[in-house]
């Protein structure tokens, strides 16, 4: 395997994870570090989990629902149903990998970037843009109910285009 960091798979089943001394060679290329990512979280480092992680945090952060990223894997051959495309964001954000961001009863959203922040949502576009948790100040959090704890606060900003 070369060591160049544009690497091309045409199937992402037989693509081989590179050795320590290739992936040290390629600091920063999602591809790479997905398996030490999966292994960290304690996640077994499948087929399936592998192609899904790698086509989920190749691009940067980003904003995506399950249909978008099967819609994805489907395009690049991965061979995976919907489902396990669900399953496998579900157990991403269980081990902090990804963030959940529900915008409407029937739209959730899965974040790359599972820092602490918060979102805009631009309405007929279905897109989310990322708020600097330092931009937003939430006032007085309600008391929790006895034996939980605050998990994470979530703030949605709905814009539309002015003219509408």
């Amino acid at each position: 395997m070369t060591t160049s960091r544009t690497m091309v798979f045409t199937n992402f089943a037989e693509a081989a994870m590179p050795n320590a001394a290739e992936r040290a060679a390629l600091t920063g290329c999602p591809w790479h570090d997905v398996k030490a990512m999966l292994r960290e979280v304690g996640l077994r480092p499948t087929r399936q989990r592998m192609a899904l992680g790698w086509i989920l945090f190749a691009k940067g952060d980003r904003h995506i629902t399950a249909e978008m990223l099967y819609e994805e894997a489907t395009k690049a051959k991965v061979p995976v149903s919907l489902a396990t495309v669900y399953n496998t964001l579900h157990q991403f954000t269980d081990v902090g990998l990804l963030r959940q961001v529900a915008v409407d009863g029937s739209k959730t959203y899965f974040d790359t970037n599972a820092s602490q922040h918060h979102h805009f949502f631009v309405e007929g576009e279905n897109s989310l843009l990322d708020i600097p948790h330092t931009d937003v100040v939430v006032g007085k959090t309600p008391v929790p109910p006895e034996g939980y704890e605050i998990a994470r606060i979530d703030v949605v900003v709905r814009l539309r285009r002015k003219g509408r």
